[in-house]
């Protein structure tokens, strides 16, 4: 058995695979950020752009989150995940790594989630770097050292 693409122990289609044929099942901030980064790994466009917050208007950014999708991701390492102000909000930091022209790059976010209707989504994430925590618009150059905005990269 080959562990998820996630960095999980189980497989794909234990994993991630049920959460991407149905969002309910993410129940945790944590796996649905796994199965978004498994999304990334096998090319799930849709599933990305589902699981932002509407308030994102994700659908307006589909190209360039497709252009993030076909990067080549590596792995993941997820930190830490903490619980936020109410029950319906949650963070996961996390390291994510892709391979360009050789180098290996690694974008490290602390992601926010929030539930609504009994599904979590994506809405947006600070970029820690050396102790402090930026926040990083989509139009901003991306953290990963691409050369891309962040939003036609790892946004």
């Amino acid at each position: 058995m080959t562990s998820c693409y996630c960095g999980n122990t189980q497989s794909y289609s234990e994993c991630c695979q049920p959460i991407h044929n149905d969002h309910h099942k993410a129940k945790t901030p944590e796996q649905l950020m796994r199965a978004r980064y498994s999304a990334h790994v096998v090319g799930l466009v849709d599933f990305i752009v589902s699981t932002y917050h509407p308030s994102c208007n994700a659908e307006t950014d589909r190209e360039a989150i497709a252009d993030s999708v076909n990067s080549n991701w590596k792995r993941l390492q997820v930190i830490k995940s903490d619980n936020g102000s109410t029950e319906n909000e949650g963070y996961v930091h996390f390291k994510a790594f892709i391979e360009e022209q050789g180098k290996e790059l690694c974008l490290e976010e602390r992601s926010r989630f929030v539930k609504e209707d009994g599904l979590w989504f994506y809405i947006d994430g600070e970029f820690p770097q050396h102790n402090q925590t930026l926040k990083l618009g989509r139009n901003d150059p991306c953290i990963c050292g691409s050369g891309k905005k962040y939003k036609k990269c790892c946004g």
